[in-house]
C-alpha cells in the first residue's frame, strides 16, 4: 500500500496538508488538529488542483472516485511516506537537536555545506512531526546533504523524528532547562534529546558532533563514533569567540588548519 502511494507521490507535484494552497498535480493529505479536521477540506483540495487526497474518514473518501486514498492514519501516513522516500536516496542526513541553538547550528552547517554541495535543510523552524516528514519529502535524487532540524515538548518526539529522517550524524546543541512542563524534570530533557543519540547507536556506522565542554553530552554519547568539537585547544575542532560587536566574529581550527 505505501509502494503504490508512493508511486503516486512520485507523479505528483509534492505534498500540502493545507487546502488554502493546492498546487496543480499535488498530493494532499488531511491531518487533524484540535479545532480542525483536514478530511473536510479533501473534496475542496481536489477542485482546486490537487491529483489526489489521503483522507483517513471513509465518510470523506467518494466512492467510485480514485483520487481518494483512504488509509488508517493520515499523520502517519504522512511520515511513513517521508521515511520511505528518504531511504529511496542516497542523501546524507545531519539531525540537529537540543534545547537552544538548533536553528542557528542548522543554518551554519546548511551555509558551509551549500558551499560545495546540493544541501536541502529545515525552512525556519518546522522541527515537529509534521515540519520533519514535508522537509523530507521536498529531497530529489540531487540533494547530497539533508540537514534536519528536530524539537521536542514531550517525551518520545525525537525518537519519532529520528525514526523518520533515519539520519547518518547527530548533534545535541546543549540540554537546559527549557520546557520543563513537558518534560518534568531536567532529567527527562536529558533522556528525551539523547533519543537521537539512542537511534544511531541501535543504527551503528554513524557519527556525532558533540560539545566536549558539556558533561551531560559527553555521559550521553557513550558507545558512539564522536567528533569532538570546543574551545579546549587540544580538539581536532576547536574555536573562541573573538569579538560580539558590531558583528559576532569567531576563530576556529580543524586539525592544524
Amino acid at each position: 500500500e505505501l509502494s503504490s502511494l508512493y508511486q503516486r507521490f512520485q507523479n505528483s507535484c509534492g505534498v500540502t496538508t493545507d487546502s488554502r494552497h493546492c498546487p496543480e498535480g499535488s498530493l494532499f493529505i488531511a491531518l487533524k488538529g484540535e479545532s480542525f479536521n483536514g478530511n473536510a477540506f479533501a473534496k475542496q483540495a481536489l477542485k482546486d488542483g490537487c491529483a489526489y487526497a489521503v483522507v483517513d474518514e471513509p465518510c470523506y473518501a467518494v466512492k467510485g472516485d480514485n483520487r481518494y486514498i483512504l488509509v488508517k492514519n493520515s499523520l502517519e501516513t504522512l511520515q511513513q511516506l517521508a521515511n520511505y522516500h528518504r531511504r529511496q536516496l542516497r542523501t546524507k542526513v545531519i539531525a540537529i537537536t537540543g534545547t537552544n541553538g538548533k536553528t542557528t547550528t542548522k543554518e551554519l552547517i546548511a551555509a558551509v555545506l551549500s558551499q560545495s554541495y546540493h544541501v536541502l535543510y529545515t525552512a525556519g523552524n518546522l522541527n515537529n512531526h509534521i515540519g520533519v516528514p514535508l522537509t523530507l519529502l521536498q529531497l530529489t535524487a540531487k540533494h547530497d546533504f539533508a540537514v534536519i532540524e528536530m524539537g521536542a515538548n514531550h517525551p518520545g518526539e525525537i525518537k519519532v523524528l529520528a525514526t523518520i529522517a533515519d539520519p547518518d550524524w547527530g548533534i545535541i546543541t546543549n540540554v537546559g532547562k527549557a520546557h520543563l512542563e513537558g518534560f518534568g524534570s531536567l532529567e527527562g530533557i536529558v533522556r528525551t534529546k539523547g533519543e537521537l543519540y539512542d537511534y544511531l547507536r541501535e543504527k551503528k556506522n554513524t557519527s556525532i558532533f558533540i560539545w566536549d565542554d558539556s558533561s551531560h553530552l559527553k555521559s550521553m554519547a557513550s558507545g558512539l563514533e564522536q567528533i569532538a568539537y570546543g574551545t579546549n585547544s587540544d580538539l581536532y575542532i576547536n574555536g573562541q569567540v573573538k569579538n560580539y560587536s558590531p558583528y559576532l566574529a569567531f576563530e576556529w581550527r580543524n586539525g592544524r588548519k
